[in-house]
């Protein structure tokens, strides 16, 4: 999320870009953004810009025509100025997650150009409010939100007074890491500035905000000092306050943030400027607001109560002390054990693979055994209905009378019998 450095930073790339270019037409507004329109149009206008904490002003002022140049034209324009149909407006923005200006050609707008304003020149080129995320907004004929302290940055001396004024107010009654984002009284810290700032200060986060700032009503030098020696002691012992003027300040002479002339070595920069925040081994625990606070050492007497603290490889390159040369044990490899426990569910979807062919197979024969075997049945009618062994027509006389023969030999005897008797 853009913080004060960032917003500061912003309103000085406005400047630098648009000094001595001249603005003209109507302020377009993309269709997707639930911002307000902004109804102003101007045939020629400039564009400046001021910040404070987090919050940061555009101010469009149009141009008075000279009488010669447009005959009968420019006294017109110049009446409905005086009328107040083109006075100077103020644009107040508020960067949310993702905000930022860029200015780039007309023809070549960044995919989330929100709100856009033209040059008179030719080709057009754009100063562009960008933001992906879209939570960042814009208040039309806007003011400095009252609720808002004095900026850290560029409003030291009261920043510092209205934080020592105030030190009853349920604010500081929290832990001093959810102080330190409340704009009331800081304004411009955000979530990396708080954790770089009690990191210096080997504050622990969840300390009570009342108990850290109370101690700076008493700090007083010595009036034997001279102011030589005073600055140079405030410098090597700064205290919470000064810090959260001086640490955003860095960022600010550090420059870059998306708006120097090479954005690739801004990344790089501010990542080694880091000490704390997303460093590989700090800490970091959830505060009451939900935030993430990067932090080294003990948490603090707030912190909340069942929740531990979490490790989180970062992108950042930390120079960490070296660590101790540590004897480590073979460990056996994870392969073997997920290749025996593939071996098991092998052998177990085996046997079952098993257990179902021979039960298949056995009802397979049961199936058969019970089916009539038509096959043979057929065969057997058929070899009743029509006999292979046809004897030709002259055996069956020979057998016909052999039949006979023997029939005359035995029916002889009986005969004999009966003349007997």
């Amino acid at each position: 999320m853009p913080e004060g450095p960032e917003l500061h930073l912003a309103s000085c790339y406005i400047n630098t870009v648009c000094a001595g270019l001249i603005f003209s037409g109507k302020v377009e507004k993309s269709e997707v953004s639930k911002n307000p329109e902004v109804l102003f149009e101007s045939d020629a206008y400039v564009i400046s810009a001021t910040s404070r904490g987090k919050e940061i002003k555009l101010t469009l002022t149009p141009l008075k025509e000279e009488k010669n140049t447009l005959p009968g034209r420019g006294r017109d324009r110049e009446e409905l100025s005086q009328n107040g149909l083109q006075q100077p407006m103020d644009l107040v923005f508020r960067f949310g997650m993702s905000g930022s200006f860029k200015f780039t050609s007309a023809a070549e707008l960044p995919k989330h150009a929100h709100l856009r304003f033209y040059t008179k020149e030719s080709p057009h080129r754009a100063l562009c409010f960008v933001d992906c995320r879209r939570f960042g907004r814009w208040e039309v004929h806007g003011t400095w939100q009252p609720d808002r302290g004095p900026c850290v940055m560029l409003e030291y001396e009261k920043f510092r007074e209205n934080v020592l004024r105030n030190l009853s107010d349920k604010a500081f009654n929290k832990p001093i890491c959810e102080a330190l984002l409340n704009q009331k009284f800081f304004n411009g810290i955000g979530n990396y500035l708080r954790a770089e700032i009690l990191y210096r200060l080997k504050i622990p986060p969840f300390e009570n905000a009342r108990t850290v700032l109370e101690a700076l009503q008493h700090r007083k030098q010595s009036p034997d000092l001279t102011l030589s020696k005073k600055v140079k002691l405030k410098q090597e012992n700064p205290d919470l306050l000064e810090l959260c003027h001086a640490v955003p300040m860095e960022v600010i002479h550090m420059g870059g943030m998306g708006y120097g002339p090479e954005h690739s070595d801004d990344a790089a920069a501010f990542e080694e400027w880091l000490q704390c925040y997303c460093v590989p081994g700090m800490r970091s625990l959830r505060d009451g607001n939900g935030r993430t606070i990067w932090f080294q050492g003990e948490p603090g007497p707030m912190a909340p109560k069942g929740k531990k603290s979490r490790k989180k490889h970062s992108w950042v390159n930390a120079d960490p002390e070296p660590p101790s040369p540590k004897v480590t044990k073979p460990v056996p490899k994870r392969s073997s054990k997920g290749s025996s426990s593939q071996e098991k569910v092998a052998k177990r979807s085996g046997r079952k693979k098993g257990k179902e062919l021979i039960q298949g197979a056995e009802n397979a024969k049961a199936h058969e055994a019970r089916k009539p075997n038509t096959r043979s049945r057929r065969k057997a009618s058929a070899s009743q209905a029509s006999p292979t062994n046809k004897a030709p027509a002259a055996d069956r006389k020979r057998q016909a009378s052999a039949r006979r023969s023997t029939g005359a030999v035995t029916a002889a005897p009986r005969s004999r019998r009966v003349k007997a008797e």
